[in-house]
């Protein structure tokens, strides 16, 4: 006999076995129970979080020959259910949108659906990644959709519902399917493991659990990984050899390197993440969702809820978000963003991600271009009313100190003295040269104009190392309108 995969083998077959998703499981139950059944459902959410299987059990409920009527306890033993648990029934029709794209397949469709079922109650039509269908596909599903049969239930399952016309949504009722968290995902490893008499250790759960990155059947599917490496218990050598890091884990490491100013160990987490088979696009991605779930727990704190991350992690994401200001994160992601632009036409996008890396983390080197005008006094007109949004990564132009500030949490830029109020400019006693070239030498870097332009001119180029005397070549020679912030309307 054939081997049943565990995402198949245990998947959910009545509302009271839904897993992470009790809210919509409770809805539909509720609709059941009092008959307020809608004649189309729009299910949405990322890949392995239950979207088939309720669709599944719906049209259990609904058919389901045991019962007088619609229940919510589908037996799972009568023909119509079998069947649909099998994807057979012959009144339970689901349909590949990927493959059935054009508009003939829902003339067809539409054909068929003025016709009565032939044994249950209702026609239910599970349409999957129904984003995939055609404009002309779509136009020609709305006005069945809107008034189908008496008979006739819809319900569309995708992965991209920005995909999907507003015309087709608003002819539904959407259910979000959230991701799974990592401590529902353990539960439900724990309970499959304890079905087949596997031992495991608590990490190897964990590292699977973290591994499915918010989906159910990833998880299963790794775990029947390791099952059919044939050990009798799962350990945390089994897993090294089998199971990748998780690369969160990765570029959280990482980022704590680049918080210390730890460029080569920054770069060691690079190459793990690209040498686990990540693509240097992808690493992109994963890191700036990294720096966003940080910026927002820096800017709304540990319980806000925009952050979804399980429990466990939010007090570790939580603490490594206090490493750099806020302004960071702000420059960060802008920096993440042009990489990510760049890697994604580039021939050399290895390189181009151990150089923003390498950047990242020497940035204490640099401060804001604007805190330096203010300490010789030379802000110019305006500049009040637009102040700099950080010192730190955002900046420019390194000042020389004498010693290297401490690393520490927040901000880690070096500071310079303020002038008193009033207080103009005066020469050092190094003296210096006006020379109008150091401007454009300054301010020269596209990646850092784009981000001049999107933050108030704030956000300056990252150059070596450069002292106070020279930066005052730069600016000295500048009239006031033409410093970053302060342009006046021509």
């Amino acid at each position: 006999m054939a081997y049943t995969v565990l995402a198949r083998k245990y998947r959910s077959q009545t509302f009271d076995e839904i897993v992470g998703q009790d809210a919509i499981a409770t809805t539909l139950r509720n609709a059941v129970k009092s008959g307020r059944i809608h004649h189309g459902y729009l299910f949405t959410g990322t890949r392995g979080v239950g979207k088939t299987s309720m669709a599944r059990i719906l049209a259990k409920s609904l058919n389901c020959l045991s019962s007088d009527g619609p229940t919510v306890s589908p037996c799972g033993a009568c023909e119509s259910c079998r069947l649909i648990n099998e994807g057979e029934d012959i009144d339970v029709v689901e349909i590949d949108a990927a493959s059935n794209t054009g508009v003939d397949n829902i003339r067809d469709l539409r054909n068929n659906a003025i016709y009565r079922p032939a044994r249950s109650r209702f026609k239910v039509y599970i349409i999957d990644e129904v984003h995939m269908l055609s404009t002309g596909a779509f136009n020609a599903l709305l006005k069945t959709l809107e008034e189908p049969p008496p008979h006739v239930k819809f319900i569309l399952a995708t992965t991209e519902v920005q995909k999907v016309p507003a015309t087709i949504q608003s002819r539904c009722q959407r259910f979000d399917f959230r991701s799974m968290d990592t401590e529902t995902i353990s539960g439900r490893i724990r309970h499959i493991l304890g079905c087949e008499k596997v031992e495991a250790d608590e990490a190897v759960i964990r590292r699977v659990a973290r591994l499915a990155a918010g989906s159910m059947r990833d998880g299963l599917s790794l775990l029947d990984q390791l099952l059919a490496f044939g050990s009798d218990k799962l350990d945390g050598a089994l897993v090294e050899q089998v199971l990748p890091t998780p690369h969160n884990e990765i570029v959280f490491e990482m980022m704590d390197r680049v918080a210390d100013g730890d460029a080569a160990g920054a770069l060691v987490c690079v190459e793990r993440c690209l040498g686990s088979g990540l693509t240097a696009e992808r690493f992109c991605e994963v890191l700036l969702e990294h720096l966003r779930t940080l910026m927002l727990l820096s800017v709304c704190g540990q319980d806000s809820d925009l952050v979804d991350v399980p429990a466990p992690l939010r007090k570790q994401l939580a603490d490594q978000s206090r490493r750099f200001d806020t302004p960071t994160y702000v420059y960060l992601i802008a920096l993440g963003q042009e990489l990510r632009r760049a890697v994604k036409f580039s021939g050399a996008g290895r390189a181009l991600i151990d150089a923003a890396i390498v950047r990242s983390a020497l940035a204490e080197q640099f401060s804001d271009l604007k805190t330096v005008l203010a300490s010789l006094g030379t802000e110019g007109p305006g500049a009040a009313q637009k102040k700099s949004v950080a010192s730190g990564p955002a900046g420019a132009i390194e000042q020389p100190v004498p010693s290297p500030a401490p690393r520490g949490t927040s901000p880690r830029a070096r500071s310079v003295e303020q002038p008193a109020k009033g207080a103009t400019a005066q020469p050092t006693a190094t003296g210096m040269t006006i020379s109008a070239e150091s401007k454009q030498s300054v301010l020269s870097d596209p990646v850092v104009r784009r981000s001049m332009d999107l933050f108030g001119g704030s956000l300056v180029d990252i150059r070596p190392a450069r002292s106070v005397p020279e930066v005052a070549e730069s600016v000295a020679s500048q009239a006031p309108e033409d410093l970053p912030g302060n342009a006046q309307p021509e």
